[in-house]
């Protein structure tokens, strides 16, 4: 069955089927992630694509014992915000499991450990433009961390929130929080939660 078909009958799904491959470069090699730009067969012809080689990323949805949910506000440059988010991070350490770069960030960026974790959802990013791979996990059972994490650059600036998820959520429909990965967290959990009751 070609990817098309299975487009077409079965459960819905996003499928698996890359184009071959005729050719890769790399168009801008950068701090942190480079630009390719592959030369693929698709459609009959040829195609050429360009787009963010990333290393995938991780963000954790912290809950408390109160179900109160953990926000974040650091400044992001490319969009001149200091944006409420999940504390995350790059899947940037070789061979580290995306749970152990979760309890990494959690412990750096908010200086808590938890004993209770679950994958909560992973997406594409921004698929026309980038290879990324964000999972979120939902962390419970929180406790302080032993040790308090030095923070520079944007991470200097870093203030935490708990709120409800209520509020985080009437927030996201007022249009006052934009942060992709925070809202398809708070959805996922929304929507987890309203199947449990």
């Amino acid at each position: 069955m070609t990817g098309l078909d299975a487009l077409r009958v079965g459960p819905l799904a996003d499928v698996a089927d890359p184009a071959p491959l005729v050719a890769r470069e790399t168009a801008f090699a950068g701090k942190v992630w480079d630009i390719v730009r592959d030369t693929v067969t698709f459609g009959g012809g040829t195609m050429v694509r360009e787009y963010t080689q990333h290393t995938g990323a991780v963000a954790v949805l912290a809950v408390d014992a109160d179900e109160r949910v953990l926000l974040i506000n650091q400044y992001r440059h490319p969009i001149g915000t200091r944006d409420w988010e999940l504390p995350a991070g790059l899947l940037d350490v070789p061979g580290e499991p995306p749970l152990e770069a979760a309890r990494r960030e959690l412990a750096e960026e908010a200086d808590l450990v938890a004993t209770d974790w679950t994958e909560l959802t992973s997406f594409f990013s921004s698929p026309g433009g980038s290879n990324e791979v964000i999972t979120v996990f939902e962390a419970r059972g929180l406790s302080a961390a032993p040790e308090v994490h030095d923070r520079v650059d944007e991470e200097a600036e870093i203030v935490l929130r708990w709120v409800g998820l209520d509020e985080a959520l009437e927030a996201v429909q007022a249009g006052r929080l934009r942060n992709a990965p925070l809202i398809i967290a708070l959805l996922t959990l929304r929507a987890r939660r309203g199947t449990r009751d």
